[in-house]
């Protein structure tokens, strides 16, 4: 078994007094080299460990060439854990020195290599205190577990350890501890509802910070052109990785308990999902991933002795404080770090008790890892909703669709149709795991199990089913509270009872009318959804559901119409590729921006985009592969004065009823140099007024020209040498239908 490599890798450091102590009443360890320069060590290889062969490439162990713990010749053999404790036996001799085993992160501070780590049980020192374990039984955990577990908390020096099970009794008592230490509090007007407010300074996914690492830059991301800043992913290599992590782990939870968290990413058992163990020293993390996650003893019953993917998070406030909390909200903003090493199916996490940032399941794994093992095994993961849609007929297809934010994914994955007989199913609002079976049928599984939504803009009018979801068991995070005891933001579009008043997200008193919002725009609700009154019957089925389409779209207040078709699968990639929207920009600019956000996962990427697209080309080559439609659609185009040319919502509900019908082979499309849109009549416009047709799906020749301007300047720029030749010949043959417009 291998050592992580972090535990590993000699690091010159100042020595302690009782270092010095030791060292002048025993003199040094025998086995201990002289500390070497940090460049000496440095990584060079995820895969393949460090010059020199100092330690394995892998941060927790196994497949790494070097073996650390594979004892040499009359070395004793390295004892298995123990039950209730992770100290070690004492070595020979130790007892009568009143020594015992001496963990990793001090080898690392005396300065000892990986070859000592040999036999590193045998060095004669005061042994450091072992964690108890509070809940659950280390002996029954897998060998692989287990050194994991191990592992981490040699690394992070927990004072406790406490091993989920996923229990409904386990919940409440981490509830209640929560509740007690003031970092969530009882949303009385509801059932089992909770709210936490977190620190100002930890409200969301922190990209800047969010790395792969790989030895070669290009693995992750394209190299942009020439004085172009790349905006497809960063990039960190191993030996700044290996620092950062030294950096923030040794003792980072000392004082707290360190929870194991095994979880399924999709429903238990199906050989589409993937197991995840998950070490965190946050009960607000336990709490919301027994909520996304199939958490507790079947993950663990499932995974046998099978490898997973491993998850290393803190909130880097080890106890006792050195200064006081914001909101009793553990965080360590200056020093977040959310990284990810795809080759050793690994994620590191620091600094962050925000959930796209510490529920290490959603974004890091189910889609920027999950992507570089779909790459290995031939399947796509997605930043993508899944419904299914049933025509008054009693015929049911599956779409998934792709949508940047604020482009109303959720909205649209548990939309009310408005056209009668027909009926949308939610199977997933924002992830898609689909790979093709052995009969060439593109399959999907939802690999979370709840809804982590943003709260602001949803109400009874634009999502009614998302707020029939989070009535029960539901955290809140951020949002504003009402004197009542409920949840308050904006767009909520609720009357606020006379007598009633509201709090902010912190904790102020507001009133409507006020300049600031009651909520924090990024503030979120994480429910289970099984709650939701429209989950499909299939939503867990262990086979997933047939996709039939793929629907790209983006906010686009000009230009783009309503919906088209791609004229085949290569094309269709192309479409994804050039998919951009508007958004709020950064605060150094005003106003709205068009942003490029290609198949909506520019933040998600867990490998180089030019390669994320060969793989998609290359599912058209795959033998028997029954390849879906591919639309792009776009709810947000206005007219001249700025007014909404669509009403969107259930109305969307006659866009996918046309989807429908072409999947079915319908002729009732026209060839345009974008796509094939709707003829006119082909789509069911009855009972809507004031909506121009004409004006829809109109296609400005200048317009396109910009576009096609744009696009190939930013795969130009950002993907100068590993964009495929198959996209830039779509692109150019978009560029010529365009000029004969």
């Amino acid at each position: 078994m291998h050592a992580p490599a972090f535990l590993s890798i000699a690091q010159p450091q100042r020595l302690t007094n009782y270092q010095r102590t030791l060292y002048a009443r025993r003199g040094p360890p025998a086995e201990a080299p002289s500390p070497r320069r940090q460049d000496q060590g440095a990584v060079t290889s995820v895969g393949g460990g460090l010059k020199g062969g100092l330690c394995p490439g892998s941060l927790w162990g196994r497949g790494g060439r070097a073996q650390p713990h594979l004892r040499s010749a009359g070395s004793p053999a390295r004892p298995r854990l123990q039950n209730r404790t992770l100290g070690r036996p004492e070595p020979p001799g130790a007892a009568a020195e009143g020594a015992g085993a001496m963990p990793a992160p001090y080898t690392r501070i005396l300065g000892l290599g990986a070859s000592s780590l040999r036999c590193w049980s045998a060095v004669p020192i005061r042994r450091a205190h072992a964690p108890r374990v509070l809940h659950g039984d280390l002996s029954k955990l897998s060998g692989r577990v287990q050194e994991f577990v191990e592992h981490g908390a040699r690394l992070c020096q927990p004072d406790s350890i406490h091993i989920c099970d996923g229990t409904e009794k386990e919940n409440i008592k981490i509830l209640n501890l929560l509740e007690s230490e003031g970092v969530i509090k009882s949303l009385t007007k509801y059932e089992n509802c909770w709210l936490a407010k977190t620190d100002p300074k930890d409200v969301a996914r922190v990209e800047s910070r969010t790395v792969i690492v790989t030895e070669n830059q290009r693995d992750t991301v394209p190299i942009p052109a020439q004085g172009v800043k790349g905006q497809l992913g960063n990039w960190m290599n191993p030996k700044m990785f290996q620092e950062a992590v030294d950096d923030r782990f040794p003792g980072c939870m000392k004082g707290r308990t360190m929870y194991v968290i095994p979880y399924s990413m999709g429903p238990i058992g199906s050989p589409l999902s993937k197991i995840g163990i998950q070490l965190t020293d946050s009960a607000y993390v336990v709490a919301s991933m027994r909520i996304m996650t199939r958490m507790g003893a079947a993950a663990l019953r499932t995974l046998g002795d099978g490898e997973f993917v491993k998850c290393l998070h803190s909130v880097g406030r080890p106890l006792p404080l050195s200064e006081e909390l914001v909101n009793n909200w553990p965080c360590n903003p200056e020093k977040t770090l959310i990284a990810h090493v795809p080759e050793r199916r690994e994620i590191v996490s620091f600094g962050s008790g925000y959930g796209g940032n510490s529920l290490l399941g959603k974004k890091c794994f189910a889609l920027r890892i999950a992507s570089c093992i779909a790459k290995d095994e031939g399947w796509l993961a997605e930043h993508m909703l899944i419904l299914g849609l049933t025509n008054p007929e009693g015929k049911k297809k599956y779409v998934a669709a792709a949508f940047p934010s604020a482009c109303g994914k959720t909205n649209l994955a548990m939309m009310n149709p408005t056209l009668p007989g027909w009926r949308v199913e939610c199977v997933g609002d924002d992830i898609a795991w689909m790979k093709f079976d052995n009969d060439g049928v593109l399959r999907a599984i939802n690999p979370e199990n709840g809804f982590f939504g943003v709260a602001p803009g949803t109400s009874t009018k634009t999502n009614p089913n998302a707020m029939h979801t989070i009535q029960r068991n539901t955290m809140f995070t951020n949002v504003a509270e009402t004197s009542e005891g409920g949840v308050y933001w904006e767009g909520i579009d609720q009357m606020i009872p006379a007598g009633v008043t509201i709090s902010t997200w912190q904790g102020k008193p507001w009133k409507p009318g006020d300049p600031t919002p009651a909520a924090h725009p990024n503030s979120r609700f994480c429910a289970p959804a099984r709650q939701c009154p429209i989950m499909d019957p299939d939503w867990e089925s262990p086979k997933g559901v047939p996709i039939d389409a793929i629907i790209f779209g983006g906010r686009r207040p000009q230009g783009v119409p309503l919906v088209y078709e791609a004229f085949n699968w290569r094309h269709g990639v192309f479409v994804g590729t050039a998919m951009r929207s508007e958004s709020t920009a950064a605060a150094e600019h005003k106003g709205k921006v068009i942003m490029h956000d290609p198949f909506a996962m520019r933040p998600f990427f867990g490998y180089n985009f030019g390669r994320y697209l060969e793989h998609w080309l290359s599912m058209e080559e795959r033998k028997g592969a029954r390849l879906p439609k591919i639309f792009h659609v776009n709810w947000f185009r206005k007219d001249a004065s700025g007014n909404f040319l669509w009403p969107g919502f259930g109305e969307n509900s006659r866009v996918l009823d046309w989807i429908f019908r072409r999947v079915d082979g319908e002729e009732s499309a026209k060839e345009t140099p974008i796509g094939y849109i709707p003829k006119e009549g082909a789509l069911d416009m009855s009972g809507l007024s004031k909506v121009d047709f004409q004006e829809l799906f109109s296609l400005p020749k200048e317009f396109w020209e910009q576009e096609v301007r744009e696009i190939r300047q930013y795969l130009t720029e950002q993907v100068p040498d590993d964009l495929p030749k198959e996209v830039m010949k779509e692109l150019e043959a978009l560029e010529s239908r365009v000029k004969k417009m």
